[in-house]
């Protein structure tokens, strides 16, 4: 019996250590989310603690010859497919057991909270909205250790959780053909996986579709004298900007005849400045374009910048107007290079003041289920 007590595990000695309190205290956290209404915090901390965490994957190696290449898009499609189920099944856990136990906004800052076991004021608890994100990586942004781009810093603000399907990179006339677009009609058809219609879709699109190498097709030869519009070859751009507002219009038939009571948010985007500078091994997206059209400076380049998403706004505006809001995001930014991550992703406090214009207009629209 004695060689047995002296046989315990290094583990077994650690968790009977006096000053090894970590799991009690967790377990004494979780305890006290138990009953009652819950933050959105609180319901995301509850669903994180019932899932293990997953072992980091190896690096892959890059493919070699065509049949390398097909399997890695196959891969490629499998992880995204992995990741928009792991991604509906959380929003799923944690919006149900907000909408069981109750939605409470959380604490402003500074604010103390209540003490345990205090009763809440009577308008503690809120009705939670129901919103689905679709876009590109102005929601879904890929760079690691920044905080995401709208839709995570959205959510608090909020109180609510947010399906979020955006992809870094998309297009509209992908989110618009057929495989997009049979997940999305899947979404408005059945509504919420946690039960009832959808009150919101963010729409997040039109931005890709614009820059990158195609942007050589319609942006002209520097000439010196000329204003920025006579710089861009109208007839080409006009023919991209058709194809993105023909994505913006299915997608609003496709809300009207499917799930007509979801109201609709788009944005513009901001004057991106074309200074070269990428992110996770992806970009320049601007600069490429200038420099091989003969465009002398950063500030000339800038200016058919604006021009092209000048008109990309005004495309916007033409689009049908009822149950659509279109947030005007143009010239939220200083037009410095500071206010930008890269040629395409605003900084942090940029991003940040983007979630609040959203939350200002979704608050426009549904004043009392906004926390």
């Amino acid at each position: 019996m004695a060689s047995r007590k002296k046989g315990k595990s290094a583990k077994a000695r650690k968790a009977q250590r006096p000053g090894n309190t970590r799991p009690a205290r967790k377990s004494t956290a979780i305890k006290a989310l138990a009953t009652g209404p819950i933050t959105l915090k609180e319901a995301q901390a509850l669903v994180a603690a019932s899932h293990p965490v997953s072992k980091a994957r190896s690096a892959a190696v890059p493919p070699t010859n065509p049949a390398d290449v097909g399997r890695a898009r196959r891969d490629l499609e499998a992880r995204r497919e992995r990741e928009r189920r792991r991604r509906i099944q959380e929003f799923t856990e944690t919006l149900t057991l907000m909408k069981r136990r109750g939605a409470r906004a959380p604490a402003p800052k500074g604010k103390q909270k209540p003490p345990a076991g205090a009763q809440e004021p009577k308008d503690a608890s809120f009705k939670p909205l129901q919103i689905l994100a679709e876009g590109d990586s102005w929601f879904d942004y890929p760079k690691p250790f920044f905080g995401g781009s709208i839709i995570p810093r959205l959510e608090p603000l909020l109180g609510v959780p947010i399906l979020n399907l955006a992809k870094a990179g998309d297009e509209v006339r992908y989110m618009l053909g057929v495989k997009e677009r049979k997940i999305l009609m899947e979404q408005l058809t059945h509504g919420c996986p946690a039960g009832g219609p959808w009150d919101a879709l963010l729409f997040s699109g039109g931005g890709n579709d614009i820059v990158d190498n195609p942007m050589a097709l319609w942006v002209k030869d520097w000439q010196k004298g000329l204003p920025p519009v006579n710089l861009i070859n109208q007839p080409r751009f006009s023919a991209a900007l058709e194809l993105v507002r023909a994505g913006y219009e299915d997608l609003i038939l496709l809300r009207n005849r499917l799930s007509p009571d979801t109201h609709l948010f788009f944005h513009s985007y901001d004057f991106a400045i074309p200074d070269g500078r990428g992110v996770c091994f992806l970009g320049p997206w601007l600069k490429p374009t200038f420099d091989l059209r003969g465009f002398p400076t950063q500030g000339d380049g800038f200016a058919v910048v604006k021009e092209l998403l000048t008109q990309f706004e005004q495309m916007q505006k033409s689009l049908p107007s009822q149950n659509i809001t279109l947030i005007l995001t143009q010239g939220t930014l200083a037009p410095v290079v500071g206010s930008w991550d890269n040629e395409l992703h605003p900084e942090k406090a940029g991003f940040n003041a983007f979630a609040e214009m959203f939350r200002a207009k979704i608050k426009a629209v549904f004043p009392a289920r906004v926390a």
